[in-house]
């Protein structure tokens, strides 16, 4: 038995303080959980699982390997860091939510076992919506539902995979599944959900906008990428995935493009970039899968350093849409300067930690012969250069100038920013330290004169379309709008079938139910003779009859169960 505690249960303990303690102490709490949760790590590191008992079953509720000691890494890192962004905050019901969420987090990518796995999976939903419902808005609360039914939903998927595949197999570990069966396509269709599967993503796009500037840090941390590792631990190698990925990639820049919603452009450039991790599992070999989970180490600090320049803009001017804003490098320098970092480092610019993550994948595709999923990942590698490295610092700080003027970020969300862009900047020059702590030993080398030429001129051929269609008009404007996406047909489809369904065949059922009644009765009149008030509702039957009609009932019951 290790001398070791299971990760979540400091985020756990720590979120009991943070609810019991106010101002600098709450503060302290804060930043001193994911400090102490890191130490603890190293401890967990090479040690023996920590198991409990429950009924037959021998739960693994902390098990460290090199896979689930990266994520454990990166998420302690991000949440160190999402706590200094969000020092500012006095709500309880916030704080208390971000620190059980990332310890649920944990709880799942330390999770030995598919049974353990299920209850952090969905513990993550129950604390993660409050992030949202914490903005206060009417549209926050609606989105919170629908973010809530779906997630549940996939945890629902989820249990039913694990319990056919526990009675075809009588093993609840969570190691490597592959596709095959029912239980298996279960437990991937429960996987994708999280991950935002094409058709499966608009809980995200949904639901990460309307949560609060804080919030929105914390969700794209944790939910998709506790899904990547998953994807990673169960489903290496299932080439499915590498379509599924692909596409992913590919389709999340169209709607970007148009997206005048600054954080709604990073929610579905998130499905992007989850979209190349999806597709590195897929291909399976050792460099793709250390491409997979690099990129996803990241990922989370670049995304969450864009969410946290988009939320301290939120924060100080109260507006997202990017044609609400411009000009705001003059009010927030500090704050234009760290998105730019951010946005460098998703479009994988050298000297950038996207520069040394993404391109294991894209080399991965073109070597194991996948050369269409190369050209489309090269595609969506210019993509995600127009829509996160161009559009949201250009349209957010610069652009036309809106007349805003407000206050540089509060401090602790610039020094939380500061520490993203550190490193972004120190992996993308000096990737050693990521490459030793992944799966598989690194025998590559991203500072080839011929990768670094290459991405160059992606990027500069992006940069050239981008200023040609600008400047030609044919750039889609920033302009108020709804895009339709999938999520139409359950939010306004389905629902204004069914009123129409109901409003035509009103009539009938009203017929039906009238005449219904009315034979009931005429029969109940004529079997008990009874003077009175006419109806079944509208008069008591006698008391001989009510036993009657009990005995008739429990003898009617009697029958059925003992056939």
């Amino acid at each position: 038995m290790s001398s070791a505690l299971a990760p979540f249960l400091i985020f756990f303990a720590g979120a009991v303080l943070v609810a019991l303690t106010r101002g600098w102490a709450r503060s302290v709490v804060l930043l001193a959980v994911p400090i102490v949760g890191a130490l603890n790590l190293w401890a967990l590191d090479g040690a023996e699982p920590v198991t409990v008992g429950l009924l037959d079953y021998t739960l693994t509720i902390a098990r460290a390997d090199r896979l689930s000691m990266l994520f454990g890494y990166v998420f302690h890192l991000a949440a160190f860091l999402g706590f200094i962004f969000a020092l500012h905050l006095k709500d309880t019901t916030e704080s208390v939510s971000s620190m059980l969420y990332a310890g649920s987090a944990l709880g799942a990518v330390f999770a030995g076992d598919m049974i353990t796995l299920f209850i952090f999976w969905e513990l993550m939903v129950v604390t993660s919506v409050f992030l949202i419902l914490a903005r206060r808005t009417e549209r926050a609360r609606a989105a919170a539902m629908r973010y809530l039914l779906i997630q549940v939903l996939s945890g629902v998927i989820l249990l039913s995979g694990v319990l056919i595949r526990a009675y075809e197999t009588g093993s609840i570990a969570f190691d490597f599944i592959g596709w095959s069966g029912l239980s298996s396509s279960l437990i991937l269709l429960a996987f994708g959900i999280k991950a935002a599967f094409p058709l499966l993503h608009n809980w995200l796009t949904d639901a990460y906008p309307e949560a609060t500037p804080t919030g929105t840090v914390f969700l794209s941390v944790f939910s998709t990428k506790v899904a990547v590792y998953a994807l990673a631990r169960a489903f290496p190698g299932t080439e499915m995935l590498i379509y599924v990925g692909a596409t992913m990639a590919m389709f999340p820049i169209f709607y970007a493009v148009i997206e005048n919603d600054l954080r709604r452009v990073l929610s579905y450039s998130l499905i992007n970039q989850v979209g190349f991790m999806v597709t590195g599992i897929g291909i399976g070999t050792e460099m793709a899968l250390n491409g997979a989970v690099s990129h996803a180490f990241a990922h989370i600090i670049y995304k969450a350093l864009l969410f946290m320049s988009m939320g301290a803009v939120l924060f100080r001017t109260g507006k997202i849409n990017g044609s609400e804003l411009g000009g705001l490098y003059k009010s927030m320098p500090k704050t234009a300067v760290l998105c730019i970092v951010g946005a460098a480092s998703i479009s994988a610019f050298p000297l950038f930690s996207g520069f040394v993550s993404k391109s294991m994948i894209l080399v991965s595709a073109l070597e194991e012969g996948y050369p269409a999923v190369w050209l489309a990942l090269l595609f969506a590698s210019a993509g995600v250069f127009h829509h996160s490295g161009i559009k949201i610092p250009f349209f957010a700080f610069f652009a036309h100038d809106s007349g805003i003027r407000c206050k540089e970020a509060p401090t602790n969300m610039v020094i939380a920013m500061f520490l993203a862009a550190f490193v972004c900047v120190f992996l993308g020059v000096y990737p050693w330290p990521l490459y030793d702590i992944l799966p598989f030993p690194v025998d590559y080398d991203p500072y080839t004169a011929a990768h670094v030429l290459a991405q160059s001129q992606l990027l500069f051929f992006s940069a050239l379309a981008f200023c040609a269609l600008k400047l030609t008009g044919l750039y889609p404007p920033e302009l108020p709008g709804i895009n339709i996406d999938v999520d139409w047909a359950y939010r306004r489809f389905m629902p204004r079938s069914v009123r129409y369904l109901m409003a035509a065949f009103s009539p009938v059922d009203k017929k039906m139910r009238k005449t219904f009644i009315g034979v009931v009765n005429k029969a109940i009149n004529g079997a008990f003779q009874y003077v009175g008030p006419k109806g079944v509702l509208a008069r008591a039957l006698p008391a001989g009859a009510m036993v009657f009609w009990t005995i008739a009932l429990l003898a009617g019951f009697l029958v059925v169960y003992l056939i």
